[in-house]
């Protein structure tokens, strides 16, 4: 992720210049030099009038289409971004040759289907042998969306003004939450008698109801959770709501051990097969 996120970021400060080259006139390119040097490496040898324009457009398309590939792999389409540079080192009483740079930064994009902004400051220290740079200040603004989980997290990276762990948790619990509903919506249209989805289509939980015995019902509570480190884990239960006179009659326990059962069963079997073993097992429910 740090890789493709540094990628990103060439991909659009390279995308910045280009853009800015297309729309300038092409006398300007002989009168800067600057400009001639940036490109020096991208074309072998200068060329002048509408050919330059479009290699330079063709270039434009090949970064742009690199930087989608990008955002589509990682899931996060970053939509507008703005900055603000403050040199602090002439406001401040700092010590000599060291530079003190405040970035305030703002954007807004999205993961999928959700969208966010953010407001984050940066401070960069530079001395004579290195450079640093710190989040000082981290604001994160969720739209509000059906994933009442995040809000938790929201406010763990505030806390840690930890920006690359809300990328990447982010990503990976989006990826989680399509999957759920995915999963969830392939068992409602393949046993629609059978399956329940109380929450509808981004459910957290499914209850198999028996057709043949009422009353008897199982339900799977799915839930994603995210760590103190930003690990974004599923976790499963098995919940049974059974008669009283049917848990009487159970002398070997068998309802009692079925959540413990089938944890052992997503273990050996995965999430899909471990569901459809269940409806199957339970309810004798044919394909």
């Amino acid at each position: 992720m740090e890789a493709e996120w540094a990628e990103v970021r060439a991909l659009e400060a390279e995308i910045a210049i280009l853009r800015r080259a297309c729309e300038e006139p092409t006398a300007s390119w002989k009168e800067t030099s600057n400009a001639k040097k940036s490109f020096k490496n991208i074309y072998q040898s200068e060329s002048e009038g509408l050919e330059f324009s479009k290699d330079l457009r063709r270039q434009l398309g090949h970064l742009e289409s690199e930087l989608s590939l990008l955002s589509t792999l990682m899931g996060i389409n970053i939509r507008k971004h703005s900055k603000k540079t403050e040199d602090l080192s002439s406001t401040e009483m700092t010590e000599k040759n060291i530079k003190k740079v405040l970035q305030r930064h703002r954007l807004s994009g999205s993961c999928h289907m959700v969208t966010f902004q953010l407001e984050f400051q940066i401070l960069e220290i530079q001395n004579e042998k290195n450079l640093s740079s710190v989040i000082t200040d981290l604001n994160i603004i969720m739209e509000p969306t059906e994933y009442s989980e995040l809000s938790e997290f929201v406010s763990r990276a505030e806390e840690r003004r930890d920006l690359f762990m809300f990328f990447r948790s982010l990503h990976f619990f989006v990826e989680w939450c399509e999957y759920r509903k995915r999963t969830f919506k392939h068992f409602k249209e393949k046993y629609p008698d059978v399956v329940q989805l109380p929450e509808g289509a981004a459910s957290s939980c499914m209850g198999i109801q028996s057709a043949s015995q009422p009353g008897f019902e199982l339900v799977i509570v799915w839930r994603i959770q995210i760590d103190d480190e930003g690990k974004v884990l599923p976790k499963l239960d098995l919940l049974t709501k059974i008669p009283q006179q049917a848990l009487e009659l159970d002398k070997k326990k068998v309802i009692e051990s079925a959540p413990l059962s089938f944890r052992t069963l997503l273990g050996v079997l995965g999430i899909e097969a471990a569901l459809e073993s269940l409806i199957k097992l339970f309810f004798n429910t044919k394909e």
